[in-house]
């Protein structure tokens, strides 16, 4: 049995870019094993798989070459955006059920697809010397933020790390002690960001490390995206003149020369979050042809 996987690069920046996702559509025979072996077989961050749902629109679930996580919003978005493409939807309104719960898509006349994440949760703060070490990056450093390090979650706990602009390209991961780090706390992975200058496009740099789930490094990461919105939000606000709105364009996977775009917004009533979305385009880039039972072997 032959299951054909759709290669999709999601949140591309004018075509370009962006992170790679396998999309399988008419999932619903498939067993968890043969996901998990034909994530590992197309070998990138995540695996999507599509199956119908007598309730929602699709149901959906995520492999990494690792096993299965609740939410991914790189492969939510290459999972409607090709199914778009390819006709089977229309511009509109859709739900799809993933073990993070049910999520809203809308995809909009420009083929933006835009996604809701889950209510943040707010998960606990670490210290900066905890943090430091684990990243190398100087406690001091870390500190002339003045900004918080707080575990969130819109979907997937994510801890978002602050540092000085200038600062971002400059670490130099270990995946070991990261994945220690994560395992012990519980997170998925680390989303580090440094905040762009008011008159440039972006209104921040990222970078994601999730090694705890076979991911050194990610170009574009949807759910992390989400989590550094609800922080912004409560930690740095914007200067607009709808304080219940906030909007964000963030920028991931520079320094793997892979520049991705992730656009973010926030709303909110009296400082109480809403609701959260993150959106952005993606473009097909092949597909491969692979037997699970082969690749089980």
């Amino acid at each position: 049995m032959n299951v054909d996987v759709i290669l999709v690069n999601a949140f591309t920046a004018n075509g370009t870019g962006g992170n790679p996702a396998g999309v399988v559509l008419n999932a619903d025979k498939l067993s968890d094993a043969q996901k998990l072996s034909i994530a590992q077989a197309v070998g990138y961050s995540e695996t999507a798989f599509v199956s119908s749902d007598e309730e929602v629109d699709f149901e959906v679930s995520f492999f990494t070459t690792t096993g299965e996580v609740d939410f991914c919003g790189h492969a939510t978005l290459a999972t409607f955006s090709i199914m778009h493409q390819m006709g089977i939807l229309a511009t509109g309104q859709y739900v799809q059920r993933t073990k993070a719960g049910l999520l809203p898509i809308a995809i909009a006349s420009n083929s933006q697809v835009i996604m809701d994440q889950q209510l943040p949760k707010m998960l606990g703060s670490f210290c900066y010397q905890d943090i430091a070490a684990v990243i190398g990056i100087e406690c001091s450093i870390l500190a002339s933020t003045k900004l918080p390090i707080e575990a969130i979650s819109t979907g997937l706990a994510d801890l978002i790390i602050p540092v000085p602009t200038g600062h971002l390209d400059l670490i130099e991961p270990n995946s070991d002690i990261i994945a220690d780090f994560c395992k012990q706390h519980d997170l998925v992975g680390f989303h580090v960001f440094e905040l762009c200058p008011s008159d440039s496009e972006f209104t921040a740099s990222c970078r994601n490390f999730a090694p705890l789930f076979g991911i050194p490094e990610e170009s574009a990461t949807g759910s992390s995206s989400g989590a550094l919105a609800c922080y912004l939000a409560k930690h740095v606000p914007l200067a607009s003149d709808n304080k219940n709105h906030n909007h964000y364009v963030f920028e991931q996977g520079r320094a793997m020369n892979c520049t991705s775009i992730i656009t973010a917004s926030v709303e909110s009533n009296d400082s109480t979050i809403t609701r959260v979305k993150v959106g952005g385009l993606a473009r097909e880039i092949g597909t491969v042809s692979i037997n699970p039972l082969n690749s089980l072997n």
